[in-house]
């Protein structure tokens, strides 16, 4: 048994080679990965008492282990990725032929709520970024509001992939996939305001690269982007997140005639079904606003 532990660990490492190499997958989607695909495994040690190989994993296991999960009184969505890591995992092993058959084939997900972004108003939005902040918290929720990207394409911008002059920027987004996105006069000028204050920061000590820096002169981290939002969220009497400022670009394009295809390619979706959700953020929006008006 010790033996099919090495060979399960070495797949495992081999898979997680193959996500960062192959997929270009970022550090924190993969580690996630390599952790759910080994509680996976010692849920079956347990299961099996030590006494299993990869050969005697079964279909009926995936279904033992999303009860284990729900037991655990695991959220749905948290499920759903742990049981697609291991499904990735097998599909790999599938394809390299460590395994004959792929016993996760048509295992199903748990179905997840359809629940609605949390997205703020414009008259929110112009209140946060009216609300005298410091220039680097100014210029982080201005050009995560501008153009609407993910906390983790933020925090990976560096200076080459800023254009002012064309007001666009360069962003990588998963997958490693490149997208030129434009952002707006008044973010412009909000990050030529912060350059100035970084060009300080960068004759004290040497600084990376990236745009948006630590006190260290190390690339700003997500927590930090977080803890910025919070603070202005705070202020407004609401819990929002990087992602609330993304959800919120998005839906105020649409509201605004935006069509839903540029909206996608704005955001990097690969797929338009994600994008859709945005259209029934905005009728919602629209009913809200109605029934304010007409009681």
């Amino acid at each position: 048994m010790e033996e099919e532990k090495e060979t399960i660990t070495q797949l495992i490492s081999d898979y997680i080679n193959y996500l960062e190499i192959e997929k270009g997958l970022s550090k924190n989607t993969i580690t996630a990965y390599g952790s759910d695909i080994a509680d996976f495994f010692d849920f079956m040690d347990i299961e099996y008492k030590n006494e299993f190989s990869l050969s005697d994993v079964k279909r009926r296991d995936f279904s033992s282990y999303t009860k284990f999960l729900a037991r655990k009184e695991l959220n749905p969505s948290s499920i759903t990725r742990k049981i697609a890591s291991i499904k990735g995992f097998f599909r790999f092993l599938c394809f390299r032929r460590d395994i004959k058959k792929n016993p996760s084939i048509s295992i199903p997900s748990p179905k997840l709520p359809k629940r609605l972004p949390r997205v703020l108003t414009k008259t929110e939005i112009d209140k946060i970024l009216n609300n005298n902040l410091k220039i680097e918290s100014l210029a982080v929720i201005e050009l995560l509001y501008s153009a609407g990207i993910r906390v983790s394409e933020l925090v990976n911008l560096k200076l080459n992939n800023l254009d002012l002059s064309q007001q666009v920027i360069k962003v990588f987004g998963k997958g490693s996939k490149e997208r030129i996105v434009p952002i707006n006069k008044r973010c412009v000028n909000i990050l030529k305001k912060y350059l100035q204050k970084r060009e300080l920061k960068a004759l004290k000590y040497d600084c990376e690269p990236y745009l948006f820096l630590a006190d260290n002169g190390k690339k700003i981290s997500r927590q930090k982007v977080y803890r910025i939002i919070k603070e202005q969220g705070d202020l407004i009497h609401k819990k929002i997140s990087p992602h609330t400022i993304r959800h919120s670009f998005a839906t105020h394009l649409l509201e605004n005639g935006a069509d839903l295809r540029v909206v996608q390619e704005l955001l990097g979706h690969s797929s338009i079904v994600t994008t859709q959700l945005y259209t029934h953020i905005s009728k919602k929006t629209l009913r809200e606003i109605y029934f304010n008006i007409n009681g």
